[in-house]
């Protein structure tokens, strides 16, 4: 791992240790066993991939803005025709996050439907 994506990697930490209450997500994702938490493994995988994935498009999309207002500044033509490859690449960027979201969004609902399906099973196993 090189150093740009070591601090990438803090940064996401970081911000994913401020983004604010998760106890929704991880009562959807876990269960008490023997009175202590379990987390669906491969669930939380999952999610984790997708936001770290959509995270470096963004991150991506905000280095080819910078490029795209330092090539407008500069007022040179050719930095001006630059400009709408880059626009280009960030409204692909766009696209590519927007279908990351929508398969978390699928991949979360998944997991939460077989937690209930897994949890309502348990419950008349333990009632038989």
């Amino acid at each position: 791992m090189d150093s740009s994506s070591a601090i990438e990697e803090t940064n996401y930490h970081e911000k994913s240790k401020n983004s604010g209450d998760k106890t929704t997500v991880k009562r959807w994702l876990s269960e008490k066993i023997d009175g202590e938490e379990e987390y669906d493994a491969e669930a939380w995988e999952t999610l984790n991939k997708g936001f770290k994935e959509a995270q470096s498009v963004l991150d991506q999309n905000r280095l080819l803005i910078q490029q795209v207002n330092e090539n407008h500044q500069s007022k040179i033509p050719d930095n001006l025709v630059k400009n709408v490859a880059l626009i280009q690449e960030i409204n692909g960027n766009i696209s590519k996050v927007s279908n990351v979201y929508s398969n978390l969004s699928v991949n979360f609902s998944k997991f939460v439907h077989q937690r209930r399906i897994n949890n309502k099973n348990d419950k008349m196993e333990l009632a038989d």
